[in-house]
């Protein structure tokens, strides 16, 4: 899979998906989508077809962890960061075992959530496509 050029930011604060977004553009990521809740979020991806989702876990109307397994269903394939606040082990690992693909904090420097950010975005993309396997 290529690094994707693309990103659906879903947190119901505000500033946090300024923080998100500044971050993807370090990372190279211009284009952006915003959801405030989960409801919007799956909408969102439904029209936008976006090549990353980064999302909070404490959202209104469905939460993060509701969202993540429908896109996990639904989406085959489609990246989801994880931005949240919360960081017991046990939330990190239901949010991996679902498919998330990275945890971000959000209260994390800024440094350290951007150096976070870079990693798993080279991560994915050192990961071939399934049509670069058929190729092959």
């Amino acid at each position: 899979m290529a690094r994707p050029t693309n990103a659906l930011i879903v947190d119901d604060e505000p500033h946090v998906r300024i923080f998100v977004k500044m971050l993807l553009k370090q990372q190279g990521i211009e284009t952006t989508w915003e959801a405030g809740d989960g409801v919007q979020a799956l909408a969102m991806v439904a029209q936008h077809n976006p090549e990353l989702v980064m999302l909070d876990i404490n959202l209104p109307m469905m939460s993060g962890i509701e969202v993540l397994s429908c896109l996990t269903e639904e989406r085959k394939g489609l990246p989801v960061i994880m931005v949240s606040s919360q960081s017991s082990i046990g939330t990190v690992l239901e949010c991996i075992r679902l498919g998330a693909v990275a945890f971000i904090l959000k209260h994390s420097p800024k440094a350290e959530a951007l150096k976070s950010l870079g990693e798993a975005l080279d991560a994915l993309g050192a990961v071939p496509d399934e049509a670069d396997d058929a190729e092959s």
